[in-house]
């Protein structure tokens, strides 16, 4: 039996000093639009703070997951504790879904009752956070396609981009046109915006608790491959699952042809599953035919 470690950090660890930056210059960017959004009476604007605010706390909590992610194996936890960053992303999705709808639901009561909107300082304040914005997508926008932590964050910083490019809009409008509802009608159109992205990320969080099979890993072909190497008489017992974005774990049984040599097939079987596939955890028995009968997973 083998089982290869080939992990040498998660796709989130390797991009902590990036998630760094946007944490600390969306803090800093929130006080200032929760007082703009405050001041000028803008739904829009607060809008923008509320995912701004989530953005505090979900690049916060992925930095968290990070940090727990990089802490060594236990005997409690043998795969160490690489599900934080799921977790991470899970919660980012939860969080923006909630936000986008109770920005719709308040877009509905201003549509009814449109309040009169200070245009110029909410302009102001949000042309500020779409230059922050735009900086934590340059920084985030490369890592968010290796890892549902950083997919997580990157989306909370994309919503708020697009938030704050709505409401220079709303707010340019509202200024020449004085049509109040601008407004609400831009929020409720970035709420509707980001809520099927969101649920994408939700869906592929509970994918990977669920341990479904990693999507760049494609089992049939896997098994096919396997039972073409010399010495490989059967496989069965094969299971792919993700630990989280970047790391993919393998458990498979291999039978030995009559008269193959165990470690030539080990080692055979061992550098295709993790040379030709997506895999970096790797676990593989190799048995003789009669020993199937003692599995429980055929």
């Amino acid at each position: 039996m083998s089982g290869s470690h080939g992990m040498s950090g998660s796709a989130a660890s390797r991009n902590k000093r990036a998630l760094t930056i946007v944490f600390f210059t969306t803090l800093a960017y929130l006080v200032a639009e929760v007082i703009g959004g405050w001041w000028t009476g803008s739904l829009a604007l607060l809008a923008d703070a509320g995912h701004m605010l989530t953005d505090v706390a979900g690049v916060g909590l992925a930095l968290l997951a990070i940090r727990f992610g990089e802490k060594p194996a236990t005997p409690e936890r043998t795969y160490g504790y690489y599900r934080f960053e799921i977790l991470a992303a899970l919660t980012n999705a939860v969080v923006l879904i909630l936000i986008s709808l109770y920005i719709l639901y308040e877009a509905y009561f201003r549509f009814l009752n449109p309040p009169k909107v200070e245009s110029t300082t909410m302009m102001w304040v949000a042309g500020v956070g779409m230059l922050v914005n735009l900086y934590g997508v340059y920084l985030l926008r490369k890592s968010s396609g290796e890892s549902l932590n950083m997919k997580g964050a990157y989306f909370e910083v994309l919503s708020d981009l697009l938030t704050s490019v709505g409401v220079i809009i709303a707010g340019a409008i509202m200024l020449t046109t004085k049509w109040y509802y601008a407004d609400p009608l831009l929020s409720a159109g970035i709420g509707l915006f980001i809520l099927p992205r969101t649920w994408a990320l939700l869906k592929e969080s509970v994918a990977v608790l669920l341990e479904g099979t990693p999507a760049d890993v494609n089992l049939e072909a896997l098994r096919q491959g396997l039972l073409a190497e010399p010495g490989v008489a059967a496989v069965h017992d094969l299971h792919a699952w993700v630990l989280t974005s970047g790391v993919n774990a393998l458990s498979v049984h291999v039978v030995l042809a009559e008269g193959a040599q165990h470690d030539d097939v080990l080692a055979r079987a061992h550098a295709y599953v993790t040379g030709k596939h997506a895999v970096q955890h790797a676990t593989i028995q190799v048995e003789r035919g009669d020993f199937a009968r003692h599995e429980t997973h055929l």
